[in-house]
């Protein structure tokens, strides 16, 4: 599967993960040492430092997610950006900017490197 499609399906598992409030899956989709920058301040590096995070998502939170652009930066690395839209439990909407670079890492196929959200 080419780097675009790579990252659709990438984010599609993504959102489904955290629909279901599944973090195990969530943070299987990322590399070891990927960087992760969410709406809370710090700068996460890891796996264990991205479970702390999204074990500590509130109850009843979902997401949907809109890629809009992807380039293939080769053929073992993809880049994009996703509108995502947090709504919680109440149903107050977060609309998000997602940048995310994933990468092809031989037989754990592709994983999120780099995440990154801005609020729009």
């Amino acid at each position: 599967m080419g780097g675009s499609g790579a990252l659709a399906v990438l984010l599609e598992k993504w959102k489904e993960a955290f629909n279901g409030h599944r973090v195990r899956d969530i943070v299987g989709l990322f590399a070891d040492d990927a960087l992760f920058q969410g709406l809370s301040p710090r700068l996460l590096t890891g796996r264990d430092e991205i479970t702390t995070y999204y074990e500590n998502v509130p109850a009843g939170m979902k997401a949907t997610v809109e890629p809009l652009q992807t380039r293939t930066l080769d053929a073992e690395a993809v880049s994009g950006f996703a509108t995502v839209v947090f709504t919680d439990a109440a149903g107050v909407a977060l609309p998000v900017r997602l940048s995310v670079v994933a990468q092809h890492l031989g037989d754990d196929g592709w994983r999120i490197r780099q995440y990154h959200v801005s609020k729009l």
